[in-house]
């Protein structure tokens, strides 16, 4: 699987050492966004911030840098670019000062008429210190012209559409927002001492001590502040269309999103794929580590033994990160090796949890040949990837999308695999359901179109 990420938010309210405990939920969020990591604290309606490229431990681990960011209130991010380049101008969280104070944002998804917003209101003056569309809800709640916060915000957000898992941090007060249609995860926790939590996947409070109290809904804006927890449902309720790769790709396993477990979704896309997919060999290999619960659910479905054929070597971060096709051409190798014990003379069935641009599945199967494989089948625990995604995932073009122009058959000769299988969309939505869920990637059918 090769896509590129996109970020992970996570926010605290009343915590001695605030930013200690974010920089921890950023650590249990870095598979969502290794380009670049920060935080911003505020103690006395004062701001203090650290950002910079790079892992969470690389940008924020030293103790001073920690012990710098005074308060009990903080912010942080994860990024990897799916708007705006790579200059340090984009690194969240993005802060302002305007008529009303300081505001410090952190944004996970995509805004699909960020360029026609942009262009507007830089003709009417607006100046932009960074080229992300995180900066425009900025703008728009300065230029607002109610006279208090909430109302600004709601005006804002109002205009924007798309993707946004938004934690907003004022001097004193603590805001979490999901747009209307709920693509993006964002939920909500709470500290032994009552301190609220806000990250975008469950595993970050398992990692803190907190404990889960529920998903901030779609449409909803909860605030933090020294009155309690407020919530606000300010916007016309639409049907839901939570991104179904947050279960295939994107969650950590030991998540629990939506009401449901991801590694039991994993599995069970496995068995489901078993039934539909059934092969005759001698061992199911999983492509880690994302594809390790769909190769235990594919073989308890068929029993046919499950072992590592594939090393994963920790220490290379997500190759699909890289930007040039030379690096990712070397990518599998890095990330990859195979245990030739377990290979030689074996039927194998390798199981991944998505095809791209299947250049990564062509390069597996050459590998697992070398080997000594006698045999390599192609199994994919979700339905073939069609369409790009416009909402918070930087997927390739559609031309890229091997699915978009091939057929199985034709998939399956460039992989030189014995045989490729998928499971189907109708498998998926016995696991997760066929309502409240964005599919489009697999169907080309997109719940709000991408403005130009």
């Amino acid at each position: 699987m090769k896509l590129k990420e996109y970020c992970g938010v996570c926010g605290i309210y009343n915590k001695e050492e605030a930013a200690n405990y974010v920089y921890l939920g950023l650590h249990a969020l870095q598979h969502r966004g290794q380009e670049s990591a920060g935080i911003v604290s505020s103690e006395d309606g004062i701001f203090y911030e650290q950002k910079g490229f790079g892992l969470v431990h690389d940008v924020l681990g030293d103790e001073k840098i920690i012990a710098s960011l005074k308060g009990k209130i903080a912010v942080g991010h994860n990024r990897y670019s799916t708007y705006g380049d790579d200059s340090t101008s984009n690194i969240q969280p993005i802060t302002a000062q305007y008529g009303l104070g300081k505001i410090a944002i952190a944004h996970n998804g995509n805004l699909i008429n960020a360029y026609k917003i942009k262009k507007k209101l830089v003709e009417e003056g607006a100046i932009f210190n960074s080229s992300s569309d995180t900066e425009i809800i900025i703008h728009l709640i300065a230029k607002s012209r109610f006279s208090n916060f909430m109302d600004r915000l709601v005006d804002a957000l109002k205009i924007i559409k798309g993707a946004f898992s938004l934690i907003i941090m004022r001097e004193n007060e603590l805001y979490a927002i999901r747009d209307p249609w709920g693509f993006r995860p964002l939920s909500m926790g709470k500290l032994n001492n009552g301190a609220i939590v806000f990250a975008s996947e469950s595993c970050a409070f398992d990692l803190i001590g907190a404990k889960f109290i529920r998903d901030i809904k779609p449409g909803e804006i909860v605030v933090v502040n020294k009155d309690g927890i407020s919530s606000y449902n300010p916007f016309e309720q639409i049907d839901e269309h939570r991104c179904v790769f947050e279960y295939i790709y994107f969650a950590r396993p030991d998540s629990y999103l939506w009401d449901k477990d991801v590694y039991g979704v994993r599995k069970r896309t496995g068995e489901i794929l078993a039934s539909e997919s059934p092969v005759d060999a001698d061992i199911v290999v999983p492509v880690p580590d994302s594809g390790v619960p769909a190769a235990l659910g594919y073989s308890n479905t068929t029993h046919i033994p499950l072992d590592f054929g594939l090393i994963r070597n920790h220490y290379v971060g997500r190759t699909f990160i890289e930007p040039s096709q030379s690096i990712r051409n070397l990518g599998v190798k890095l990330k990859f090796n195979p245990e030739k014990g377990v290979l030689k003379d074996k039927r194998v069935v390798v199981i991944d949890d998505s095809l791209v641009r299947g250049t990564t599945s062509r390069r597996i199967v050459k590998m697992l040949r070398n080997a000594g494989a006698k045999e390599v089948h192609i199994r994919i625990a979700s339905p073939p990837v069609v369409s790009p995604c416009f909402y918070g995932i930087d997927t390739p073009t559609k031309k890229e999308l091997i699915a978009s122009s091939h057929t199985q058959e034709e998939i399956r000769k460039y992989s030189t695999a014995d045989s490729l299988a998928y499971l189907s969309l109708e498998g998926l939505k016995k696991v997760v359901g066929d309502k409240g869920y964005c599919f489009s990637c697999f169907t080309g059918d997109y719940p709000i179109a991408f403005e130009k």
